[in-house]
């Protein structure tokens, strides 16, 4: 029973900084969550987090590599031509 109300206190927290989800969403996603954790055994949860540190670095390098469209410029003297 406690598991739960902690669970719903985080997941409202959560749901509080997430723009599309409300609060008691967020609350009642907690419970959930809180649930089916308890039923994964280890090597799922394990399995379950690395996943989730693959996947938000893989975003966050997609992320940063649409920021700069072109390199930035080394030099700000203008171009010569040869000869």
């Amino acid at each position: 029973m406690i598991g739960k109300v902690i669970g719903a206190f985080v997941g409202d927290r959560l749901a509080k900084q997430t723009g599309g989800i409300g609060g008691a969403s967020g609350a009642a996603l907690g419970v959930v969550a809180t649930t089916v954790l308890r039923r994964m055994s280890l090597p799922a949860m394990l399995a379950l987090g690395v996943g989730g540190y693959v996947a938000k670095r893989v975003l966050d390098k997609r992320e940063e590599g649409s920021d700069s469209a072109s390199p930035p410029k080394t030099s700000t003297a203008p171009a010569t031509k040869a000869a």
